[in-house]
């Protein structure tokens, strides 16, 4: 046998035994109790004596029948869904009263099939104090702010209005008064909605024109005019002093007819043809030095008068109220009150009320009940550790997140994104060390975004 024949017949036998050797863990392993049996597991249906009986209606109708597979879930749990935010079944509305007085319209519907009690607190602006409200409302004052709190029970598919008149100490300086509906206990909010009263409309002062050296049309006006008068003048010295050196050159021209005749009383008497007049060098004469001078006092004061229209108007334009946005801040940082919506890049925030223990206690619970809206075009994440409470001694502290998730009743409202368009209205608890309460809220998006900050009163 050739020695490659060889070869490839052994080579043969050896894939054939590795095929064997893989093929040996698939096939079905056997029972110990049906191994020891076979007999038994291969004797016939009919050899067994046991006698068959016939299934009764009764026996069909009580039989269990087997469980249909559960279906395959709708969605990966690997996917997170997007909060929507479920419908509220009570919904609030205000709207400022068109009185020259400070006032207040406040419309909660239950939009439920069964009747509800709820809780409705109004958060009055710093320095005003309530003149009427509608019966039933009990307003409370503390050291921070007045609240008008009434408890409500909604019928179904019922409307109820209250009213709030108000006295500010500054007459027409806007005021924003939110209002919200709780549960029961005052604890879980369905809805907030909040208003801005600006009083009547004061006529605008009238505004005195500027003097003309301070318009900026006029000085640009008046130096292009002193700019053209020096290009002129120029010119007109230039042209005057060439008629000037033409008229003075002598023998630049002969009269005519005069050629080859003599001149009486010249020293060139009896000569026949006239002596060529000795050229003389034309001397340039240079412009005066006032009115180089002046063309360069003209173009200097231009250039320093723009240059200082500008530098001004760059420093008005600048606001010292404003954070800073440069940098690795992303977006325009806000600033507001209580009940003003403010928006960063991808959300938008209100916050509609701060309730801190009235007492002070180690280990307090400050609960702010926070509006927010996603304003992008796509879902957005916000954490529980941007959201941070500054104290009046400059130090800040972040959501209890164990708390907050108590609050909303086991719901973390942070593990899921907020769908684009969705808002939600919920309480966020910050624990703060100390009998001082909070003088302003930082909330934001993102770890990079610019975020809002929210004057606390």
């Amino acid at each position: 046998m050739p020695a490659s024949t060889r070869n490839h017949r052994a080579l043969a036998v050896f894939v054939h035994c590795l095929g064997i050797l893989a093929a040996v863990p698939a096939l079905p392993t056997v029972a110990p109790e049906a191994a020891a049996t076979p007999a038994a597991a291969a004797r016939p249906a009919a050899a067994v004596a046991t006698p068959t009986e016939t299934p009764t209606p009764t026996d069909s109708a009580t039989a269990p029948t087997p469980a249909a597979p559960a279906p395959p879930p709708l969605v990966s749990p690997s996917v997170v869904v997007p909060t929507q935010g479920a419908p509220s079944p009570v919904t609030v509305a205000v709207t400022p009263a068109g009185t020259p007085a400070p006032g207040y319209q406040v419309q909660v519907r239950n939009t439920g099939s069964r009747p509800l009690a709820t809780t409705v607190r109004q958060e009055l602006p710093a320095g005003t104090s309530t003149t009427w409200i509608t019966p039933g409302g009990r307003a409370t004052r503390s050291a921070a702010s007045t609240e008008v709190t009434w408890q409500l029970n909604l019928p179904a598919r019922s409307t109820t209005t209250l009213h709030t008149a108000l006295s500010a100490a500054a007459p027409g300086r806007p005021l924003t008064a939110p209002a919200c509906a709780f549960t029961s206990d005052g604890n879980r909010p369905y809805d907030c909605a909040t208003a801005t009263w600006s009083g009547a409309t004061v006529p605008a002062a009238e505004v005195t024109a500027a003097p003309p050296w301070r318009r900026p049309p006029v000085l640009l006006a008046a130096l292009a005019v002193v700019l053209l008068a020096g290009l002129g003048g120029l010119w007109w010295w230039q042209r005057r002093r060439r008629v000037r050196s033409g008229a003075r050159r002598p023998g630049a021209t002969a009269p005519a007819g005069t050629a080859g005749t003599t001149v009486p009383g010249t020293s060139d008497r009896g000569t026949v043809y006239p002596r060529p007049a000795t050229p003389t060098a034309v001397t340039r004469r240079r412009p005066p030095v006032w009115l180089l001078v002046g063309a360069a006092l003209a173009v200097l004061a231009g250039v320093v008068l723009a240059a200082t229209l500008t530098a001004t108007r760059r420093v008005a334009a600048i606001d010292t109220t404003k954070q800073p946005t440069s940098g690795a801040w992303v977006g325009r940082s806000a600033t507001g009150v209580v009940g003003v919506p403010l928006r960063e890049q991808a959300l938008e925030f209100t916050v509609y009320r701060v309730a801190c223990p009235s007492r002070p206690v180690a280990g307090g619970q400050c609960q702010a009940t926070v509006g927010v809206r996603n304003v992008s075009p796509q879902q957005q994440t916000w954490h529980g550790q941007m959201q941070r409470a500054y104290l009046p001694g400059g130090t800040w502290v972040s959501t209890d997140e164990a708390a907050t998730r108590l609050a909303n009743q086991g719901r973390d409202v942070f593990a899921q994104p907020l769908a684009a368009g969705s808002r939600l209205v919920l309480p966020l608890v910050f624990t703060v060390d100390g009998p001082a309460r909070p003088k302003q809220l930082e909330l934001r998006s993102g770890v990079f975004s610019a975020g809002v900050r929210v004057d606390v009163p």
